[in-house]
């Protein structure tokens, strides 16, 4: 089976397991409060950034599909 990692990367659950997942083993490893909500922040922010990115991409490729810009040749 072929992963969409298209659709896996502007998931908001994914990037919510991601966050979880990391903060556990941070709290694991005894890093400070601080530091676990600053990695946090990154990686929801990363997640926002490529899910933003995935969808004009895909809205982008709509529109060009519907204006004829692409061909099937």
């Amino acid at each position: 089976m072929k992963i969409d990692w298209t659709k896996k990367l502007s998931s908001r659950k994914f990037w919510a397991a991601v966050v979880g997942f990391v903060t556990a083993v941070l709290v694991a490893l005894n890093y400070s409060q601080l530091e676990i909500e600053q990695v946090a922040a990154i990686i929801t922010g990363a997640g926002t950034l490529i899910a933003y990115i995935f969808a004009e991409g895909y809205v982008d490729g709509k529109r060009a599909e519907s204006e004829g810009e692409f061909s099937d040749e």
